[in-house]
């Protein structure tokens, strides 16, 4: 992720991984089921910023580039595994790929170092956009879930500081079938645990790949793009995007 200024924009109009922040074709067009659910990729919840800026202090003028490269890298070996059947949990993967990143860039990660960075991981919180709209969605009837690649143990630190899991009806983390989003073994659970059909979920993913994974595999899709990154050029296009869920709110509930 470029860990840039957050930037509130709309991206509206169409293109590959790219759509209107107006879900009246999607929820009031003839014959269409409507939104029953929503599931969400942790980042999509959760706040990285604070890893990147933790990387900084500890490594200065050399935190942004550690940064990317271990981001680069812990997805890189996330689709590795998942395509060699080698499965390791993401906390696992996130490990490995800091400490490749900090090899690549001849910085000296010290085991204590090692330590402070990946516990970071233990420290996320929500964005400050997540708890209002959630509880807007649920008051509606929305049925929520985080469908993420975070363990187990990752998911109930995040939550926990977050003061936000009773909102979700469900917490899926891909651990569970051993392998990684975008497999689409990893999407079919949202599917297993609200009983529903593709037509019924909206997915709501933090990366543009993770975007055009849940559109292959059939969910309607919008892209909660907080940091403004490129679309992604897959042949694939999203239902919405915009930079917060105040846009998701505004794709799921138009106004009239």
């Amino acid at each position: 992720m470029t860990l840039s200024r957050r930037r509130f924009i709309t991206v509206a109009g169409a293109g590959a991984l790219s759509g209107a922040v107006n879900l009246n074709a999607f929820v009031h067009t003839q014959g269409r089921p409507r939104l029953r659910a929503v599931a969400f990729d942790a980042f999509a919840i959760f706040d990285p910023r604070p890893i990147a800026a933790l990387a900084e202090t500890m490594f200065p003028g050399h935190g942004a580039a550690l940064s990317e490269r271990w981001r680069t890298r812990q997805f890189e070996y996330t689709w590795l595994r998942s395509l060699s059947r080698q499965y390791a949990d993401f906390w696992q993967v996130t490990e490995d790929a800091l400490v490749f990143a900090a090899a690549a860039l001849h910085l000296d990660l010290d085991p204590s170092a090692r330590r402070r960075l990946m516990n970071s991981y233990l420290e996320l919180r929500a964005w400050p956009d997540v708890q209002p709209a959630l509880t807007t969605l649920r008051a509606k009837g929305v049925r929520l879930a985080l469908l993420t690649n975070f363990t187990p143990t990752m998911l109930t630190a995040a939550l926990r500081n977050s003061s936000i899991e009773p909102l979700f009806d469900h917490v899926l983390s891909t651990d569970t079938v051993r392998t990684f989003k975008p497999d689409p073994q990893a999407y079919a659970l949202g599917l297993d645990a609200f009983r529903l059909s593709r037509a019924n979920i909206l997915f709501a993913p933090f990366a543009g790949w993770d975007a055009a994974g849940a559109r292959w595999f059939g969910y309607p899709t919008f892209w909660v793009n907080r940091f403004q990154a490129a679309p992604e050029q897959l042949g694939v296009a999203v239902d919405g995007s915009g930079a917060g869920l105040a846009d998701l709110l505004r794709f799921v509930f138009p106004e009239p």
